[in-house]
């Protein structure tokens, strides 16, 4: 009785209430999910079509982290900038020296005696390059007194006859308010006496200016002495570190191998690069000598000099150069025309070689896209002035390499190529 049941539930359920049979959803032609066209609305064939296309995941949380992380980065590289930019020179510096250092490896002179020749050599070269022009620099620092004098002059002549407009705008602008204020209070009640407070600036003292000067000069050349030891000591470790950064690439072969890559292509690149820097500070002081005898300017050898090591500096050196001997040639000949001349003269020099000669040796060298290389002078400049603007290249040459050989940072290297 009880199968009997059961095989009539199921009957039921095959067949219609009047017997007919009952075909499967799947297999009922009346049953498919089609609709007519005529019967769906634009509107919602489009959000279908919108929510059917792919998305791309974002993870809030790791991207958080990564804003967070890359600010943390940047405020502890300005934090530690006084430590850190020593040190990168000194790198830099020894990456450029190395190369001598193993020449006179190959002549039988040992490693220590090597880099001790070889920083002897720098210091003497700069030294006896410096030395003729020693009058001249002694005149350039005796003129400064009366340069600050004339250029305190020039800017009170340009206040009183450039700005005399402005200052009778300002002064017809005071009457206006000053009569709207007047027919204000008589239309109010009287107000209580307001008190003012005025601040007086503290006068300039050249005293407390040189004082910050002397000081600032001291620092440089403390971190010269720390760039030039660092520079030594890596000198005399020679081959050390790269063997320890080797056998912390991992146990592999192949991470090896990557590893010892990246650094000889940093080594190749930096070196050119430097060399490149030599150049074209060669040139542009050569030059700038040339242009400076023909114009006449007294001290010709001592801003050249000046000139070629500001171009070191990208942008900012050659518009301090210009500046300097713009009012060197304005106290010399008393005429405006000569310094525009001299300063046009030294942008124009400057704007030669960096245009033509630095561009094209540098895109030789690293094959860098030049707006990458302008933004990472931007940056490095903004976060740490003219020394970060110094290694800005460099840092974003090592980028560069270590990204190409990294596969998970091919985007980025592919982002500062050319």
């Amino acid at each position: 009785m009880w199968s009997f049941t059961w095989v009539n539930r199921g009957a039921a359920r095959l067949f219609g209430p009047k017997g007919r049979h009952r075909a499967p959803i799947a297999q009922r032609p009346d049953a498919t999910l089609a609709v007519p066209s005529s019967g769906v609305n634009a509107a919602d064939r489009d959000a279908s079509t919108v929510e059917s296309a792919p998305r791309m995941p974002v993870d809030a949380r790791g991207l958080a982290l990564g804003i967070l992380a890359t600010l943390a980065v940047l405020f502890a590289l300005e934090w530690a900038q006084r430590f850190v930019v020593p040190v990168l020179l000194g790198v830099l510096l020894a990456y450029t020296l190395n190369p001598l250092v193993v020449g006179l490896g190959k002549l039988r002179v040992g490693r220590s005696a090597g880099a001790i020749i070889v920083m002897l050599a720098v210091v003497g070269v700069f030294v006896s390059g410096s030395y003729p022009l020693r009058d001249q620099i002694d005149r350039v620092i005796g003129q400064l007194p009366a340069a600050t004098q004339t250029f305190s002059t020039v800017l009170d002549n340009l206040h009183s006859g450039t700005f005399g407009s402005l200052q009778k705008m300002k002064a017809a602008a005071g009457a206006i308010e000053k009569a709207a204020n007047q027919a204000t209070d008589l239309s109010s009640p009287p107000r209580q006496p307001v008190t003012h407070v005025v601040l007086d600036q503290p006068a300039f003292k050249l005293s407390a200016f040189l004082w910050m000067g002397s000081m600032g000069a001291l620092g440089l050349i403390a971190q010269a002495l720390t760039v030039i030891l660092l520079a030594f000591f890596l000198l005399v470790s020679g081959g050390t570190f790269k063997q320890k950064l080797v056998r912390l690439a991992g146990p592999s072969l192949s991470s090896k191998k990557i590893t010892v890559r990246i650094l000889d292509d940093i080594n190749d690149s930096i070196q050119k690069y430097m060399l490149m820097l030599l150049v074209t500070n060669m040139l542009v002081g050569g030059l700038t000598w040339v242009a400076f005898r023909v114009i006449g300017l007294d001290n010709a050898g001592a801003w050249a000099l000046a000139a070629g090591l500001l171009h070191v500096v990208p942008y900012l050196g050659p518009g301090v150069s210009a500046a300097a001997t713009g009012m060197a040639a304005y106290m010399q000949f008393h005429s405006f025309s000569m310094a525009l001349l001299v300063s046009g003269t030294s942008l124009a020099i400057a704007a030669l070689v960096g245009t033509f000669v630095s561009t094209w040796i540098t895109g030789k060298i690293a094959k860098m896209n030049p707006a990458a290389i302008f933004v990472s002078l931007l940056f490095w400049g903004w976060l740490w002035g003219i020394a970060g603007m110094l290694l800005s290249i460099p840092i974003i040459v090592i980028v560069k390499v270590v990204s190409q050989h990294v596969e998970h940072f091919q985007p980025v290297a592919e982002l500062l190529g050319d």
